[in-house]
């Protein structure tokens, strides 16, 4: 005597398809989903930092950029009138990110100039803090943390 058991719905088609999903996968498990979480947040904890030095490298690019358009206008004025001017028109004050604003120091003779860009915003932190470019040409930091020079920072 043989005896068969039957597992419920073998025979039935439909039923097998309803258990396996449409596709006839039983789907993700939970440690499955676990792994691709945690590659994510590796990625992601990896990535995150390098945009953020790219980002911050690029605005202050825009802030030397910035200050070599204002001594050139300032150069322009002071070859028309022989001397600097005292202040800079409104479209040199700033960076078009808004990270940085840019203000002109002239001595009282009108002879010398030294142009700053200082970091605002979410460039207010930044490890070179803020640049300087006088008349002569020399370029320099302020402010800077975590021994970044002025070459440094005006290099990249």
């Amino acid at each position: 005597m043989k005896i068969m058991m039957s597992v419920p719905g073998a025979a039935n088609p439909a039923l097998q398809r309803r258990r396996r999903g449409a596709y006839g996968s039983a789907g993700f498990t939970v440690i499955e989903l676990m792994i691709v979480v945690a590659v994510i947040a590796i990625l992601s904890a990896i990535a995150l930092p390098s945009y953020s030095a790219y980002m911050a490298r690029g605005y202050r690019a825009e802030a030397r950029a910035a200050l070599m358009q204002a001594a050139q206008w300032m150069e322009r004025v002071a070859t028309a009138t022989g001397t600097y001017p005292s202040a800079l028109p409104n479209t040199l004050k700033s960076v078009p990110s808004d990270t940085y604003s840019i203000a002109a120091n002239v001595d009282t003779d009108g002879l010398t100039f030294t142009l700053t860009a200082t970091a605002k915003g979410r460039q207010a932190n930044d490890r070179c803090g803020n640049y300087t470019l006088t008349n002569a040409g020399e370029t320099g930091v302020t402010g800077a943390t975590g021994g970044a020079s002025a070459s440094e920072c005006w290099g990249r």
